[in-house]
């Protein structure tokens, strides 16, 4: 009984060292790890033991006998994978690095700046050294980033990964200052002078414009915006976002279009069930959009979204997805073929539908006072002597009347106070992490808008690597005084002194109750808070956090440490 994996998994890795085979590929450390759409079990190989299911965080992993009807392409897909890349000379285990150690066992103390999945990767690699102690800034008083806020309601099992974060959480030597703004609440030299090393991990939170006429007219939104708006981040709560005519445009094909597509056409009685913002919601049951028109300038074979969120929107009940093209995928290869079953499905009118057009691309947003249409135009591939295939414009142009325009053209990173910032690729530039001595950066601030949120875990481990060289070697200067020995709690205080509502561990799980409270009442698995004023006011209900015993809790996890280094440990 072979395993699948059935969706863009948060690509983590923890199954691949779970495995006791060496089925489930691409692993750290081969070629196209980071960069492929999921990870694939080799049903040649695997023995059935369940060891990957138990270590998927997001429950991605399930037995061949349990795949749903929705589900069956994707063990296609993971079988086409070793089709293609057999591996044949694979070591028969999945390699385990031994645990780093520092040369010197002294107190560590690191900011981590930014909650999401970048950043709480890092805080995990940094605290398995029982030295250190993490402390998570992040300028909303809720943590996890874009699996909280970004991930799609209907994408609930993605949303799992929040379990893996809450066990960092967990660990001896964590807390959170949330509410903070490094720049707005706290100076960068201020920061710096608290802790050992900073690592910036603020993502990407910028969107790309179209760069054509009428695009900032209302109703033509971004995507950030969007999405923020149906997943209760409490920034877009007052977003305008007309639904009263029957058809939406999504410009761009990638994953978060088709996200938006999904949700703009779902039943709203299915997104009552998950943690989707109340006021979207609402206004979702309102909702007179009956089609969704998913726009992209190059062919299918160029798409930017998925496969596996292809085949998880070509599984979708209640919803028909049209495929218009000028010319179908002709390959054998699984987006190929599903391309193919999809256009020849038959219609039912009755139903809301998913239009993935391609070969088009934006000319105009048209309307006076707001949105009345998009004026497109048709383009055609073709393959410049640099072997580039490139979308190029044909002159032959046509209207679509619609109500909404979301571009989704990709994220870009924001300059980040007290660090250099290249505005070509909108990262921070660094050396494997490392900016200077005791500045890093990873995630998306690092990288780019890249990858899975697994993804982020070998890139914390780079950048966390690189820090640790950096204190191994002594080039991290000490906390000042006064300052260091009181570590995140001196900058807490500093920062309650003047006003700043500091939001600390023992807060966030008074809001995450409080949500999952809230949210049992009705079925569903949280209700999101999304006023900043009533989170602060239920995290300032919350009894302070009793502090953890480090040296007890790390003697089983650091059992190869030698006896006078745990002792030191357990002495402070």
């Amino acid at each position: 009984m072979p395993y699948v994996v059935t969706q863009s998994c948060c690509a983590d890795a923890s199954c691949v060292v779970a495995c006791p085979v060496n089925c489930i590929h691409p692993a750290p450390g081969e070629p196209g790890f980071a960069e492929a759409e999921m990870l694939y079990v080799d049903p040649r190989s695997c023995v059935g033991c369940g060891a990957c299911t138990t270590a998927c965080p997001v429950g991605a992993v399930v037995p061949d006998t349990a795949l749903s009807e929705a589900q069956r392409p994707f063990a296609d897909l993971n079988a086409a994978y070793y089709d293609a890349f057999p591996h044949a000379d694979r070591a028969p285990l999945a390699p385990v690095p031994p645990q780093r150690r520092l040369r010197e066992p002294r107190p560590v103390r690191v900011a981590v700046v930014g909650a999401g999945p970048a950043g709480m990767y890092v805080a995990d690699d940094l605290l398995r050294h029982p030295e250190v102690r993490v402390d998570v800034l992040d300028r909303l008083p809720t943590p996890y980033g874009l699996v909280r806020a970004g991930v799609a309601p209907d994408h609930q099992h993605t949303k799992g990964a929040a379990g893996l974060f809450a066990s960092v959480e967990s660990q001896p030597g964590f807390d959170y200052l949330l509410g903070v703004e490094v720049g707005r609440d706290v100076a960068p030299e201020e920061l710096a002078a608290h802790y050992d090393a900073v690592v910036t991990c603020t993502g990407a939170s910028a969107d790309r414009r179209l760069g054509v006429p009428g695009e900032d007219l209302p109703g033509s939104l971004a995507a950030t915006a969007l999405v923020g708006w149906y997943n209760g981040h409490p920034d877009h709560q007052g977003l305008d976002v007309p639904l009263d005519h029957a058809r939406a445009v999504v410009v761009g094909n990638g994953n978060v279009a088709l996200d938006v597509a999904r949700v703009l056409t779902a039943d709203p009685d299915d997104l009552a069930l998950t943690d989707v913002g109340d006021p979207a919601l609402a206004a979702l049951r309102g909702s007179a959009v009956r089609e969704v028109v998913v726009l992209g300038r190059r062919e299918p074979a160029q798409a930017a979204f998925t496969t596996p969120e292809l085949i998880g929107l070509a599984g979708l009940r209640g919803v028909d997805v049209v495929v218009d093209a000028p010319d179908l995928p002709t390959g054998d290869d699984p987006r190929a073929r599903v391309l193919r079953e999809l256009a020849a499905r038959p219609l039912d009118p009755t139903l809301p539908t998913v239009v993935l057009r391609f070969c088009a691309q934006p000319v105009r947003v048209l309307g006076e006072d707001r949105v009345r249409g998009l004026e497109v135009e048709r383009t055609r591939l073709v393959v410049r002597p640099d072997g580039v295939a490139r979308a190029e414009p044909t002159g032959a142009t046509e209207v679509l009347e619609t109500g909404l325009v979301v571009r989704s053209v990709g994220y870009r990173g924001r300059p980040v106070a007290g660090l250099p910032f290249d505005e070509a690729t909108g990262t921070v530039p660094h050396e494997r992490g490392r900016v200077r001595p005791g500045q890093y950066v990873a995630g998306w601030a690092k990288r780019g808008p890249s990858g899975f949120i697994g993804t982020n875990k070998s890139c914390a481990q780079e950048t966390v690597a690189s820090l640790l060289d950096d204190l191994d070697a002594g080039l991290l200067q000490r906390p000042a005084a006064g300052a260091g020995a009181a570590g995140g709690g001196g900058l807490a205080a500093l920062l309650r002194a003047r006003g700043t509502a500091v939001v600390d561990l023992a807060g966030w799980r008074a809001v995450d109750a409080e949500e999952r409270r809230r949210g049992a009442a009705q079925g569903r698995p949280r209700v999101k808070v999304t006023d900043l004023a009533e989170l602060h006011a239920i995290a300032a209900t919350a009894r302070p956090a009793r502090p953890a015993r480090r040296g007890r809790a790390r003697l089983g996890r650091y059992a190869s440490r030698r006896e006078d280094d745990v002792a030191a440990v357990v002495a402070r």
